[in-house]
């Protein structure tokens, strides 16, 4: 692809398509839905769990996350009697024991939640739900938090998948971001985890950071392949000083440009496959053995709000603060000031204020862009027989004319210069994109 086309590409802004529609395109959703939607969960079926921890020690530069910095314990003690409160509320709504087959603690910082406080929320959630014994439980941790007392704790707790914010290993790009974590932090706090026994290890990096370069990404990648995690996201940092007050602490004028960002992009990917991972989709890369890179392989990828996954649950539970449910009928997102969400949940309400109802035709394009996200290729005859789609079409011409994508009988696949920009062919499918100018992160 000419250089040219990388520029006018890459520097677009498209969604990352963990949802579509995305959070963006929500409208008002009153308590009384979700209350429905609860209610219609049927006796063992099978749903996903989420649990949104709104809290930090501390905010890094770069956070794009729904995250407040908590100054005292009793401020997070406060938000776990909140959360005890919205389990129940939610678990009085079923009208049958659903039973979790996933279950992920995100944030936020999870880890600064203490041993007696975990204990606590994973009670509670016994009480309105059966826990498969299969079930994966995976939980987000900042490794400079991770001691052996949380490790053992965490394995006794059930949990068997961790994922680490790693970000970056340079010292000087992590002085530039607010988050000074040398690899030695890394390196034991794997270790600690390992020897707990919680041995699936996820790591969280981020390109297109202030002063990162190709070099010093290629040197980030071989520090931490050489520590076997098996599952590496790598995710463009998305610069929004408008929207968050934090990142005007990082100086825009040492990012990386769009090129440079392009470049970095592909050196990721060119450094974790030479080492031996499998890449999946966009940004993520799995062992070979690793169930994610084996569904990458078979075509049963999926994709929900933690990004790529094998989970297949129709029904996904999201409690805490601006954490957001999914169900078959839509889409339904809590409140998102925590001392709202703790002032209602403590009444015995719940707190939705946000979604979306699916119409059977937003079915048909959630399809077709989770295809194009996680497989590269959708055939429109077998996902969309009796829709034309002559505007998406239209909007193809000219990246396949630019040979990023091939359109043939109806049928769209990415070329290998498409792949990394296949956000843009996903949004071609996009109806709420057409006149509807919202930051989102750049293509690449």
């Amino acid at each position: 692809m000419h250089e040219a086309s990388i520029r006018r590409y890459a520097a677009l802004a498209v969604p990352r398509y963990t949802s579509f529609p995305t959070a963006a395109d929500f409208v008002p959703v009153t308590p009384d839905t979700t209350s429905r939607w609860l209610r219609q969960i049927g006796p063992q079926e099978a749903v996903s769990l989420y649990i949104h921890v709104p809290y930090c020690k501390e905010i890094c530069h770069y956070c794009g996350c729904h995250s407040k910095m908590a100054v005292r314990e009793s401020v997070v003690e406060n938000f776990v009697i909140a959360l005890l409160s919205e389990i129940k509320t939610v678990s009085s709504n079923l009208t049958a024991r659903p039973q979790v087959v996933h279950l992920h603690w995100g944030g936020g910082t999870p880890s600064i939640l203490d041993v007696d406080q975990f204990e606590r929320i994973i009670a509670a959630l016994r009480l309105a739900f059966d826990f498969h014994p299969e079930m994966e439980h995976a939980i987000e941790l900042d490794p400079r938090t991770v001691t052996p007392v949380l490790a053992d704790a965490l394995a006794q707790m059930g949990v068997n998948r961790a994922s680490l914010g790693v970000q970056d290993v340079d010292g000087r790009v992590q002085k530039a971001i607010g988050r000074i974590q040398p690899i030695e932090t890394v390196i034991r706090a794997t270790n600690l985890l390992r020897e707990a026994g919680i041995e699936r290890l996820n790591f969280d990096l981020i390109y297109g950071l202030p002063y990162q370069t190709v070099e010093t990404l290629r040197e980030t990648c071989e520090r931490v392949a050489a520590l076997k995690p098996d599952r590496i996201a790598c995710f463009g940092y998305a610069h929004l000083p408008q929207r968050r007050a934090n990142q005007r602490l990082i100086d825009a004028s040492v990012l990386p440009d769009t090129e440079e960002r392009f470049a970095q992009a592909a050196v990721v990917t060119e450094s974790f496959v030479r080492l031996g991972y499998q890449p999946v989709g966009i940004d993520h890369f799995a062992l070979p053995h690793d169930e994610l890179a084996i569904a990458a392989a078979n075509g049963t990828l999926n994709r929900n709000f933690q990004g790529y996954t094998t989970d297949s649950c129709q029904t996904l539970i999201g409690l805490g603060p601006s954490s957001i449910s999914q169900y078959p009928a839509g889409y339904a997102q809590n409140i998102s000031d925590v001392g709202q969400y703790s002032r209602r949940v403590n009444a015995g309400e719940l707190v939705t204020v946000r979604g979306y109802f699916m119409r059977e035709s937003d079915r048909v394009r959630a399809g077709i862009i989770s295809a194009l996200m996680c497989n590269f290729r959708v055939d429109l005859n077998e996902a969309a027989p009796e829709m034309e789609f002559a505007d998406e079409m239209a909007l193809l011409r000219p990246l396949a004319s630019d040979g990023l994508v091939e359109v043939r009988d109806r049928v769209i696949s990415a070329t290998e210069d498409g792949k990394p920009l296949i956000r843009l062919v996903a949004a071609a499918f996009d109806e709420f994109r057409r006149g509807n100018v919202q930051s989102f992160s750049l293509a690449v």
